[in-house]
């Protein structure tokens, strides 16, 4: 027997679209310009903090990169990396000593700033940044789960009344080439609320069956992963009954 508590994740079933910037490595490998993200500093308004000095590896990437593209300008990327890493294991002693000295000497530099940049931060900013990491930590942590419910097979919970009648406006009443999907959202979502509650309840009664079968499919799932020890990607305060306890044989006395 399963009790059932809390959800495991909050959010609409249908989820949200969003756009995902993903920066190549460090050298910027990349033959097409990117979008550099914000660094924790500046998106909680503070300047950029002083950028760690490349290590040797990544100059020579970086200064050979050009050279290795111009000789074979349809090069992809991943070759382009893996010949550099390749070319890096017999390179020069001459040049890795000279490429340490750089990094060495911009390393001392970085330090400096470093320091200086961090003396002229407040609590409150240390704060934030700390705040702001441990956002993205645990953001990461909620994708990865996310990604381990889907990969065991977790029921999907059915769209609620309100999401099935915007499915089924998307091919009654689909959106106009003048019209933007906000504007199309806006009048559907303006279209429900003028429904009779006997119009609504056709959504609402597929919405419970859907629901009733829900139930007891994830009832089923979660007993079984709790078995099988993914207890992380179970709802919380779910357990399966613990098994009675032995009782222990009394010892017989041992006359003296």
């Amino acid at each position: 027997m399963i009790y059932t508590t809390t959800l495991l994740s909050r959010g609409s079933i249908f989820g949200s679209l969003i756009n995902k910037v993903r920066p190549l490595a460090a050298a910027n490998l990349s033959n097409s310009p990117v979008q550099q993200s914000k660094t924790l500093e500046e998106q909680v308004g503070l300047p950029p903090r002083p950028k760690k000095p490349l290590t040797p590896y990544f100059r020579f990437m970086r200064e050979m990169r050009p050279k290795l593209i111009a000789t074979n300008p349809k090069i992809t990327t991943v070759e382009v990396v893996r010949q550099l890493a390749k070319s890096w294991v017999d390179v020069d002693t001459k040049m890795k000593e000279r490429l340490q000295v750089e990094f060495k000497n911009d390393q001392q530099v970085y330090i400096e700033q470093r320091t200086k940049y961090d003396a002229t931060l407040t609590d409150e900013q240390r704060a934030g940044i700390k705040q702001l990491k441990q956002d993205i930590v645990e953001a990461k942590e909620r994708r990865q789960l996310r990604k381990r419910v889907k990969e065991l097979g977790r029921p999907k919970k059915p769209a609620s009344a309100f999401l099935r009648f915007i499915v089924s406006e998307r091919v009654n009443t689909p959106q106009t080439p003048q019209q933007t999907y906000r504007e199309w959202h806006q009048k559907t979502t303006a279209k429900w609320s003028r429904l009779s509650d006997a119009e609504k309840d056709v959504y609402i009664q597929d919405t419970r069956k859907e629901l009733e079968i829900y139930k007891k499919s994830i009832s089923v799932w979660e007993e079984k992963m709790i078995r099988l020890g993914h207890i992380d990607v179970v709802r919380h305060g779910n357990l399966i009954d613990p098994p009675e306890p032995k009782t222990r044989k009394a010892q017989p006395v041992k006359e003296k």
